[in-house]
């Protein structure tokens, strides 16, 4: 039987990969995104809402859509996230600061709570919240970013604990580098910021791992279905990291 399934930042990167792997294993699926031409240009099939989940209005009226439409959601993958800015923290304005905590932390936080009183009342359903490597270790010149993703994980972990007694698994997926423009950006940021060529930089992202590789947005999306799976149904709580086993997580050039 399809399975609901709500993708945040659903129309580029880890999020369209996700909403694709669903999709093929067919199941039914609602993208969210901010960003109206990347979401025209995913497939007409697809339920969509141009929503900024910072925006608690906005997105109230995505759920009774949704409502309206599916009734529920058995799946949540709260992906949607920026990087935030590149610099040392006193170069750092607090409106960049807010900026990156408010759609990192603030877009969970909405999507979760207004998706749980769904999921307990039909006493199932699968949350995944994509986090980070930022989440488990410490970096530079990204202090927002680390923070957000470390506390994605409270958040997750926390919901896990109020949610199992109804049947709902909470889990975080930890990416490593993920291949792709978003990481084009990171390490753009990083060449200005830290003074070093961008094969330098790149090279420290696959170094900095035992497998020497960087990761595709195919490889999230696997461990995404697999957590919202049946094969996992007692995995709740879980900080899962797919980023071919951080060695150095902040190198030093």
């Amino acid at each position: 039987m399809p399975r609901n399934v709500l993708i945040t930042a659903g129309a580029s990167g880890i999020g369209k990969a996700m909403a694709m792997t669903f999709e093929v294993n067919g199941d039914n699926v609602w993208i969210a995104d901010s960003n109206k031409e990347q979401l025209d240009n995913c497939p007409k099939e697809w339920k969509k809402s141009h929503t900024d989940v910072r925006d608690e209005r906005a997105v109230k009226k995505l759920f009774e859509n949704i409502k309206n439409d599916w009734e529920t959601i058995d799946i949540l993958c709260a992906n949607a996230g920026i990087k935030g800015p590149t610099a040392l923290i006193e170069d750092i304005s607090l409106t960049e600061w807010k900026e990156c905590i408010e759609v990192n932390i603030d877009g969970i936080f909405l999507f979760c709570k207004l998706t749980v009183p769904l999921m307990k009342k039909q006493k199932s359903g699968s949350i995944i919240i994509t986090s980070s490597t930022a989440g488990i270790f410490g970096f530079s010149h990204r202090s927002p970013y680390v923070t957000s993703k470390w506390g994605a994980i409270g958040l997750m972990k926390s919901l896990a604990i109020e949610l199992g007694p109804y049947n709902v698994k909470v889990n975080a997926i930890c990416p490593g580098s993920v291949e792709g423009e978003r990481l084009e950006k990171v390490i753009e940021a990083e060449v200005k910021s830290k003074g070093m060529t961008r094969d330098k930089i790149y090279q420290a992202y696959t170094e900095g791992t035992s497998m020497k590789k960087l990761i595709h947005p195919n490889d999230i999306a696997d461990m995404a279905f697999f957590l919202s799976s049946s094969k996992s149904r007692l995995v709740s709580g879980q900080v899962i990291a797919v980023d071919g086993n951080t060695e150095v997580p902040d190198p030093k050039f």
